[in-house]
């Protein structure tokens, strides 16, 4: 009939999610309101499978009235760091556009139009744009090489590198490498230039005794190494954090501590003494308080809880705890204006949610968020608070949080609204140590409650993290569940969002009592859903979960089939051959050569013995690496497959030369999922 026709049109078929689906899905960035709360800017990539096919632009939302947000930018290469002058006029962000040979720092004047303006030139590059409280100068960062004073100094020291006859890396400090890059001789340091184009940069830190102490420096993430920096209210000096025992890092935990720095230059002071870490520094809106993330790094323990802290401003004491009584880590905070409160997210049980505390402290309450899913990115501009939110089903739009959620942009919806998936469902069960156990399913496309599907376990990294309700690039659950899998997500002992000492609980016992809650799992969730057929299993893994999942094949053979992405194969050579040594040692309880069993113990390889006794090592293993990861060396993934083959267990190796720790390119990651898809057919199906 017509009607049925025109029906059909209304409705389209809905789809099971595809690679192209998650792969092309639109990325936003950390939105940011400007400082009178009337605009929000974000970024928006839109992916490609080739990465010079990909672009990225910022976008502007007016926060006054619902007007859709348009495009305001509009080069291939992406923004980052965006940063408003204080007048709400103009923005600064950092971009490697047509003509840079590095990211520098353009300034775009939204109220004049036009096109944005290159204010930095430096050789070294620039990037972390922040605006002087009177808006006439940019803070910035930049990676200098040793002992270069000025612009000339690092162009000759870049020339007399690339010149050089020899090809070899030098060190005599650890870590050599960190996540997916060997560490280089620059170093990065706090610049200061007028807000105009032309002018020249000073380094604030170049011939400081600070920057010649030898165990001085940024934090290191992912992307390198960087300097957190804040102008002082008054305008008359930066604040910023750095480590003082960087060098000490095989040995000791590396402390972040808050230096202060004149603007106009000097020797840097040191505003912190003592063995916690800081972060995340911010300054109330009435400048009379110095905010910030604070770790104890008590001696002896793992995974300390992150907290929200603050100083009276000028700093003369020692930091006031304001969460000591939350027994959670506080992700991010915002500190909007006339507010007599400070909002914040943290993780529980698969969610992050919105939270407030007071300037005075431990009075945390909960505030309104959205149902379910993962608020991150929260930012506050005047009375303005911004942020995204996701759920697997709702992948990331911008949100105001004023009071009741309000969604500001429609990205993605239309895109997420053709996909066939279910919300994740969620349940606990208590383990065998008495603990509560926090888990979600994921069903796939097409669900019939009243068939059978087999049970894929997938098992997250960290271990310090959670499964979130959040749409997931790398291990996608909808993707995962596909072509008929039920997918299980466990936050074992050791993960975040259940409190310190939950988290704390996998010292000693880093991979045992995980395995074992993930086995209980399997177990409540046939108890539980009859849909599930417990006699197709599968296990896999990341990172950590690369570690479970090998201790899985090692130790038990319930599994049809597993897969290990960035798995250890031993724990001394794990110790031995990653970027991060220290914290693996505490957490095995002394030294690889002292008394401590959990080295052999708990190795997955050494419980090769398994074998013959049929109690592990007899479940097929897809093994994946990227060869250019230094958390998990892909000496590992070597081990692995060769300990496999010399067992004859059916195994296969796949090894992405141009991965780290992550797959990241679009062909790769595509393949790796046809990959896993199949490994799961041959031996669930």
């Amino acid at each position: 009939s017509l009607a049925s026709t025109l029906f059909a049109v209304e409705t389209p078929a809905k789809h099971a999610i595809t690679h192209e689906d998650v792969w092309l899905m639109k990325r936003l960035d950390t939105p940011v309101p400007s400082p009178d709360g009337q605009w929000v800017v974000f970024g928006v990539t839109d992916p490609a499978y080739e990465a010079k096919e990909s672009s990225s632009d910022l976008w502007l939302k007016s926060l006054t009235d619902d007007a859709p947000a348009r495009r305001i930018t509009f080069s291939k290469p992406g923004e980052s760091g965006v940063a408003w002058s204080p007048d709400s006029r103009r923005f600064a962000f950092a971009s490697k556009r047509d003509g840079d040979e590095v990211g520098q720092i353009y300034v775009l004047d939204l109220a004049a139009g036009g096109e944005a303006e290159r204010i930095t030139s430096l050789s070294t590059g620039a990037g972390a744009p922040k605006w002087s409280p009177d808006g006439s100068k940019l803070l910035f960062v930049s990676s200098v090489y040793p002992d270069a004073a000025d612009d000339e100094a690092n162009k000759k020291a870049a020339k007399e590198r690339k010149d050089r006859k020899y090809n070899a890396r030098a060190y005599e400090q650890f870590p050599a490498r960190f996540w997916m890059s060997w560490r280089d001789d620059k170093r990065a340091h706090l610049f200061v230039q007028e807000a105009k184009a032309g002018a020249v940069a000073r380094d604030l830190l170049a011939g400081t005794k600070l920057a010649a102490t030898p165990g001085f420096g940024g934090t290191l993430g992912n992307s390198g190494e960087s300097l957190e920096a804040e102008w002082a209210p008054d305008g008359a000096a930066i604040v910023f954090t750095g480590v003082m025992n960087r060098h000490d890092g095989a040995f000791a935990n590396v402390n972040t501590q808050i230096f202060s720095v004149p603007a106009a230059g000097g020797e840097p002071s040191r505003l912190t003494n003592d063995a916690h870490s800081y972060g995340s520094l911010a300054f109330s809106p009435d400048g009379k308080t110095l905010l910030c993330s604070y770790s104890a790094e008590q001696a002896g323990k793992v995974y300390d809880l992150t907290r929200l802290a603050s100083f009276p401003w000028p700093l003369k004491s020692a930091a006031k705890i304001l969460t000591a009584s939350l027994d959670r880590a506080v992700s991010r905070f915002a500190t909007p204006e006339g507010s007599d409160r400070i909002y914040f997210t943290y993780e529980h049980a698969g969610l992050e949610k919105l939270y407030s505390v007071s300037y005075a402290g431990n009075d945390v309450r909960d505030e309104p968020s959205p149902a379910g899913g993962t608020l991150s990115g929260l930012n506050a501009g005047g009375r303005a608070l911004t942020g995204l939110w996701e759920t697997t089903v709702n992948p990331q739009e911008v949100y105001a949080f004023n009071g009741r959620p309000k969604q500001l942009t429609s990205i993605n919806a239309e895109k997420a609204a053709s996909i066939d998936w279910l919300p994740v469902e969620h349940f606990w069960f208590k383990s065998a140590k008495g603990r509560e156990i926090h888990s979600m399913i994921v069903k796939p496309a097409g669900f019939d409650p009243t068939k059978k599907y087999p049970l894929f376990t997938v098992i997250h990294g960290g271990a310090a993290s959670m499964w979130r309700d959040a749409f997931v690039l790398r291990w996608n659950y909808d993707l995962l569940a596909r072509p008929g899998y039920i997918i299980l997500l466990t936050d074992y002992t050791g993960s975040t969002g259940y409190g310190e000492a939950f988290a704390r609980a996998i010292q000693f016992d880093p991979l045992k009592t995980p395995a074992e809650e993930i086995n209980q799992a399997v177990d409540e969730a046939i108890k539980k859903y009859p849909f599930i057929d417990g006699t197709r299993l599968a296990a896999g893994g990341a990172s950590y979960g690369g570690h479970l999942a090998n201790w899985l094949q090692a130790t038990t053979t319930r599994y049809k089939a597993i897969i290990s992405h960035a798995g250890e194969a031993d724990l001394i050579m794990q110790w031995g051959t990653s970027d991060n040594v220290f914290g693996r040692e505490i957490n095995a309880g002394g030294p690889i050569w002292g008394d401590s069993p959990v080295w052999r113990e708990q190795s997955p390889a050494l419980q090769a013995g398994n074998h013959a006794k049929g109690t592990g090592f007899k479940t097929p293993i897809l093994i994946t690496v990227g060869e250019l990861d230094y958390r998990v060396p892909v000496n590992n993934a070597y081990m692995w497959f060769t300990l496999n083959q010399r067992l004859q267990v059916p195994s296969k190796l796949l090894v992405f030369p141009e991965a780290g720790h992550w797959i990241l390119r679009g062909e790769d990651s595509r393949y790796f999922y046809s990959e896993v898809h199949a490994w799961l057919a041959q031996h669930l199906q």
